[in-house]
């Protein structure tokens, strides 16, 4: 409800330039980078409800808190604690997922739960563009009141799937800070996530600038910029198992490659767009790269990752999506202060078709190794 409108939120009421607004994405960014460590050890020791609940928990609040805030740095402090609380969420999410499915049926698994997450995105950037033009307050009520409600039946509902009990044989039972050492030696899995981290600034860019590019260089209201991140949520519930049940015939790594290709060229396709139907466009060619890359991604990790160690494995993969996210907003920022605006897309298409053609050379190299 919110989240697609904060930059212009911010920038409006603090009368602050855009490379200096999109600062506070960055720090957000940063402290999930160190958060999605500590969720990935907890979530593997602890437990993947109790770091979801918590997480939901203090975005709930978080929101409250940002709905008084008048000051950059009241914004900044705010950031940090959403910073920290997000990656739980995920992590403990997508780990939990991967103790429930078995390996066969996890391409599908992570689709549909793409599909339900996105039928709620769907309502939201509509509903909240259309209460934003009103109140922002009443917006940032309705995101908390959300989270918190939905930590409440998570908390009363929610099943524990960790098997603690299970242990692999030959693995010392302490393996340095967090229990990370495993996942570092496994260099290839290490390339693989920054690979994928640095193409995902492409798509970063444009989730954190496009309300604010459209809005300053176009004159496009919030509440009709909402359809388009609805778009996006709506193909995501209605096209993504039909993509689904084509992507998952190939081997993932291809696939992985293609989606990040397909998802450079629709964010590039936004700087020679100029009206509303141009942009939607633009989202719906990048929701293609999405449909295909990120089920496919979460599958793959889930398949390599040994039993007690999917919440680390997850939370690097997380790690370098906070790469990305953090240096998205500044890459940006700095081409539509000392360039032109329309450069942050061309700089997102470079990005993204440099990060596509390694991931194709990452794939071939792999095959050739496990055929030799």
């Amino acid at each position: 409800m919110i989240w697609p409108f904060l930059m212009i939120y911010v920038s409006e009421k603090l009368s602050l330039s855009l490379s200096t607004v999109s600062t506070l994405i960055t720090i957000n960014a940063i402290t999930g980078l160190f958060a999605s460590f500590v969720a990935g050890a907890v979530s593997d020791k602890l437990g993947r409800k109790l770091v979801m609940i918590v997480s939901l928990a203090v975005n709930g609040i978080s929101y409250l808190l940002m709905s008084q805030a008048h000051s950059y740095m009241g914004f900044a402090l705010i950031m940090v604690l959403m910073g920290a609380s997000n990656p739980l969420y995920q992590v403990g999410s997508d780990a939990m997922l991967a103790d429930m499915i078995v390996p066969e049926k996890r391409t599908n698994a992570y689709a549909i739960i793409r599909m339900i997450n996105n039928a709620g995105i769907a309502v939201g950037p509509a509903l909240g563009g259309f209460i934003a033009a009103r109140s922002y307050t009443y917006a940032f009520l309705g995101a908390a009141l959300g989270m918190i409600t939905y930590s409440l039946l998570l908390f009363f509902r929610g099943r524990e799937t960790l098997n603690k009990a299970y242990r692999p044989e030959n693995v010392p039972e302490t393996e340095g800070p967090g229990g990370y050492s495993r996942v570092f030696k496994d260099h290839p899995y290490v390339v693989f996530a920054l690979l994928v981290g640095m193409g995902l600034i492409a798509p970063s860019m444009l989730w954190t600038l496009f309300a604010v590019y459209t809005k300053q260089n176009f004159g496009l209201p919030e509440n009709l910029y909402g359809w388009l991140p609805t778009t996006n949520a709506l193909m995501c519930v209605f096209v993504q198992f039909s993509v689904t049940q084509v992507s998952r015939r190939f081997h993932p790594l291809p696939v992985i490659g293609v989606g990040m290709l397909i998802y450079a060229l629709g964010v590039g396709s936004v700087a020679i767009m100029n009206s509303f139907w141009g942009f939607w466009v633009s989202m719906v060619l990048m929701t293609f790269g999405e449909l295909t890359l990120i089920p496919t991604v979460s599958k793959y990790i889930a398949d390599l990752a040994p039993a007690d160690m999917r919440g680390r494995y997850m939370s690097f993969y997380w790690f370098a999506w906070g790469i990305a996210r953090g240096t998205a907003p500044l890459i940006g920022g700095f081409l539509n202060d000392n360039i032109s605006p329309r450069s942050i897309w061309i700089g997102g298409l470079a990005i993204g078709l440099l990060s596509s053609f390694c991931l194709f050379i990452y794939s071939a190299r792999k095959r050739d190794f496990q055929t030799a």
